[in-house]
């Protein structure tokens, strides 16, 4: 069992837990907020903002499990096997606005720190406008500090360097705010 703590993270067992609060912002508002503060939004994350099915929260603190992509083996990195894990973890999907929740919170260092390059909402999937569905994702990986959204489909291979963030369920949430992981749930 491995166990690193900082500031506004921390990892336990290849898993890496944070929280974000909302505070209403719209996927327009998002865009403009995110490329005013050095961040470049790209081309189907910002239809996916655009699209009605980006819904934001407002004043919604979420505990966030980040299952980095090393839990699991090269040929089972997929979409449908990391959903799977989720689901016995007792992970629900999150809203979308989460990608941009961790993007707006934490640096490129911290992130690296978190030996990650992509942190992937595992969202329900929205549409780009050519109707093929993505998932928002803090990217690290590209020349700055990006708000991207990749492809998804169950079938979608994703490397190593990948965390895959969800929900942590309300029954593991006193086990989150210890700084223990339990399977109790």
């Amino acid at each position: 069992m491995t166990t690193s703590a900082h500031k506004d993270w921390h990892e336990k067992d290849g898993i890496v837990y944070l929280s974000v609060t909302s505070d209403g912002t719209t996927g327009e508002h998002w865009i403009r907020r995110l490329e005013e503060n050095s961040f470049r939004v790209g081309d189907y994350a910002k239809q996916v903002l655009l699209h009605p099915a980006f819904s934001p929260t407002k004043n919604l603190t979420t505990e966030v499990a980040v299952l980095r992509g090393l839990l699991f083996a090269d040929n089972d990195r997929c979409t449908a096997k990391i959903r799977a894990e989720a689901e016995k973890r007792n992970l629900s999907k999150p809203n979308a606005e989460i990608a941009c929740l961790i993007r707006d919170k934490f640096s490129d260092l911290e992130i690296e720190g978190m030996g990650l390059q992509y942190i992937v909402a595992m969202h329900e999937p929205i549409n780009d406008s050519g109707g093929l569905p993505r998932l928002l994702n803090a990217d690290r990986s590209h020349e700055g500090r990006w708000l991207y959204a990749h492809g998804d489909r169950p079938d979608r291979m994703r490397g190593h360097d990948f965390g895959f963030a969800f929900v942590v369920s309300s029954c593991s949430a006193e086990a989150f705010e210890d700084k223990q992981v339990s399977s109790r749930c």
